[in-house]
């Protein structure tokens, strides 16, 4: 009786993990969708369209609705096919945030604390290499935007797709509820955080006590039972939930209470990563813009082609993520500072923006 109480509880401690990240990022679309939107369709190079989708993504938290606002403008003429696509490849980049903030959850214990943040920014490690070996190759040879092309020309008849996110289903009442009883952005984001360490912590101590190794030997045995296992699940789950975000944020606390490994979660990441381009996909097949569709699969081909180049050499990613997250849980003082320049990195692409101008 026990053992199903706990359960029951930890299936309502994930829901509520589940809503906090929903609602953070429903907050952050109130705050800075419309400003989004408009800076989106400035931009001018590929140097500002790949910071524009590190920064807007960071602000939404939702690489999703940066690339369908970047569908949706090449199919409206407002942005050039060649000046959507480092937009997409910076969506990739600012998608990752909130996998960080999930770590922090873990930050007055320092051995979890190091495993989750681990676990938090190899996501990120990797589409920075990704952004580093195919944003320079794409500039001189246009080899996304030309396979995209021959891949949308074979879906110019399909169109009217639709898809609605289960988890979204679940959530909404309460996001509706909580828009209308605090319309304001920031104390909607500050409940959010609330909500989610509250769950975090609960959850953690929730498995602990429903025996990890129990837990563990589920994991290895259907879960992450090996990489390609790991991969589609992630890519599955990513599509049907349509948030990347969720879906690589509830495998945080695992690797933070020491159930997985960095190492197995890498695949996973991946596919998460490949899962979220289907919504990008969706919208643009509703729009039968055969530019707006080469838009959505140069996300795709992007994300494919990362994983055939990177994966073979996942130990890069893995270490550089180990390390930094290493670094960062030494000490408090190197918690702050790190914290700080990761965050950081990911707003500053506004103050060159605001140059520019």
């Amino acid at each position: 009786m026990k053992t199903t109480k706990k359960i029951i509880i930890l299936i309502v401690l994930i829901y509520l993990f589940i809503l906090s990240i929903q609602l953070m990022g429903t907050s952050f679309k109130m705050l800075g969708k419309g400003f989004a939107e408009s800076l989106i369709r400035t931009t001018s190079n590929p140097i500002v369209g790949l910071l524009i989708g590190i920064f807007v993504t960071s602000i939404i938290q939702s690489s999703s609705t940066t690339t369908s606002i970047t569908v949706g403008c090449v199919a409206g003429g407002i942005i050039a096919l060649p000046g959507a696509i480092p937009i997409i490849m910076g969506a990739n980049i600012g998608t990752t945030v909130t996998n960080a903030i999930v770590s922090i959850g873990h930050v007055t214990r320092k051995q979890e604390f190091q495993r989750a943040f681990a676990a938090g920014t190899v996501h990120d490690f990797f589409n920075i290499l990704a952004v580093i070996i195919f944003f320079p190759l794409e500039m001189t040879t246009h080899f996304l935007e030309k396979s995209a092309t021959v891949l949308s020309n074979s879906f110019v008849n399909v169109g009217g797709i639709t898809f609605l996110s289960p988890l979204k289903v679940i959530t909404a009442p309460l996001i509706e509820f909580f828009e209308k009883l605090i319309p304001v952005a920031w104390i909607l984001i500050i409940l959010s955080l609330a909500i989610l360490f509250f769950a975090l912590t609960r959850i953690v101590k929730t498995m602990r006590s429903l025996m990890l190794s129990k837990i563990e030997v589920f994991l290895d045995k259907y879960l992450f039972k090996n990489d390609l296992t790991a991969f589609i699940l992630a890519a599955v789950a990513t599509a049907i939930i349509q948030s990347s975000s969720i879906t690589i944020a509830l495998i945080i606390p695992l690797v933070g209470a020491g159930v997985l490994t960095v190492r197995r979660i890498f695949p996973y990441t991946l596919g998460a990563n490949l899962g979220t381009t289907v919504t990008a996909m969706l919208a643009a097949f509703a729009t039968l813009n055969p530019a707006a569709v080469t838009v959505a699969f140069t996300h795709f081909l992007f994300n494919i082609f990362g994983i055939f180049v990177i994966y073979p050499f996942k130990k890069i990613p893995i270490w550089l993520a180990e390390n930094f997250a290493k670094v960062t849980a030494k000490s408090k003082r190197n918690t702050l500072i790190f914290l700080l320049l990761y965050f950081l990195l990911h707003i500053l692409p506004l103050a060159y923006l605001v140059l520019l101008k």
